[in-house]
């Protein structure tokens, strides 16, 4: 059976099975929490900067009722010396790429300050481009990196610090000593003061059983280079402290998996079942595993809100991590739950690829989607649930 004519059997499955039920996925808002517009990291590995400058925007205007744009950029740049020289001191056995996650960003805003995104080069604008575009840039950068970190030098000088800041430079534009802003002349440090932004106010949260419950433990994810831990809770804890923190009015930075085949570009999540399809020899659902990507994310669209998902459980969550299926290369910003039609749950996700997809840049994740595909949440520690603080004694 060719791949086009499966498609059509499973739609025309689903379409039996379910009766006069749309596949059109319709959703009703349930909650949702003020943000700031979506931005475009284009061509640039930078979610992890995107998205907790985002949460961070989102925090002042729960805070404040005030919109910042603060500049990613900014952070970015402050980061890539600090992963540089961590690489050099590691003597090259460590990762350096565009990744990093959301300790970065307020690692290099407690040490570095933060600024507005119009103290800046604009993203994009050092090589005259309108967006973020380091396809240049970190072909220059990386192999610059790694040839101090593996030289032959038995001694370093410090001029290698001057050629990696003229690179940042170069395609980052220079990092402020001080701007004006509304009037008031800042340092990027006495800004970040004036905001009141502090990474003690934050907390990161995962779950995992290979290490102790209620206990801190660095998460072993490649982009995570910072060895910063993350407070362990269950799964149900994980899941409730999302919840709870929505609806005091808080948002939630999510750092996961947007591999898999039920996350689609048009801007939905949903944890497919089709995990054991490779059990299923002979049968139509064997052959989804001959389905390309996008024929598989048109498939997951047609069958909308009647797709089966898995049902998550500490268990699965633990093996996909282990084997691989379940790994860390994006970051977002949860922001409210919405429901579809037939009752499922979804998180919606600010996402950072600009104004693409069906809602516009935001995504629709459901719950099962987030509790499998999740390698931390961060948060404000004033918004965990208060029986998750009191095991966690903060």
């Amino acid at each position: 059976m060719k791949k086009t004519a499966f498609v059509l059997v499973l739609m025309c499955l689903v379409v039996a099975l379910t009766a006069m039920a749309s596949d059109e996925i319709v959703f009703t808002t349930v909650l949702e929490n003020p943000i700031t517009p979506v931005k475009n990291q284009n061509r640039s590995g930078t979610c992890w900067s995107y998205a907790t400058i985002g949460y961070i925007e989102a925090e002042l205007l729960r805070k404040t009722g005030k919109v910042y744009d603060l500049s990613e950029m900014f952070v970015a740049s402050k980061d890539y010396v600090d992963c540089a020289e961590y690489h050099v001191r590691m003597h090259g056995n460590s990762r350096f790429s565009e990744g990093g996650s959301a300790d970065d960003v307020f690692e290099v805003i407690d040490r570095y300050g933060i600024c507005p995104e119009g103290a800046m080069a604009r993203p994009g604008s050092m090589i005259g481009d309108t967006l973020a575009n380091f396809t240049e840039f970190f072909a220059t950068l990386e192999p610059y990196v790694e040839s101090i970190a593996k030289g032959s030098s038995t001694k370093l000088t410090t001029q290698w610090k001057v050629g990696l800041q003229g690179i940042l430079d170069a395609y980052l534009g220079k990092c402020p000593d001080e701007f004006t802003y509304e009037g008031k002349l800042y340092t990027p440090q006495s800004f970040a003061k004036a905001l009141g932004i502090s990474k003690k106010q934050y907390v990161s949260i995962t779950s995992f059983t290979h290490h102790p419950f209620y206990e801190q433990f660095v998460i072993e994810a490649p982009y995570k280079w910072r060895p910063r831990p993350s407070w362990n809770v269950t799964l149900d804890e994980m899941m409730a402290t999302i919840d709870e923190a929505l609806k005091q009015g808080y948002t939630v930075c999510w750092g996961g998996d947007v591999s898999e085949d039920g996350f689609t570009r048009t801007g939905l999540g949903i944890a497919a079942d089709i995990e054991h399809a490779d059990d299923l020899t002979g049968s139509d659902a064997a052959r989804w595993l001959k389905l390309t990507k996008q024929e598989k994310a048109e498939a997951l669209k047609q069958f909308g809100a009647m797709t089966p998902e898995l049902v998550p459980t500490q268990e699965l969550r633990q093996q996909r991590f282990d084997n691989w299926q379940s790994t860390y290369d994006h970051v977002m910003l949860i922001y409210g739950i919405a429901k579809d039609q037939n009752g499922r749950e979804y998180y919606m996700v600010k996402n950072s690829w600009g104004k693409t997809g069906q809602y516009a840049g935001i995504w629709y994740m459901s719950k099962a989607y987030i509790a499998l595909n999740t390698t931390y949440i961060f948060l404000n520690k004033e918004a965990v649930k208060k029986d998750v603080r009191k095991k966690l004694r903060f």
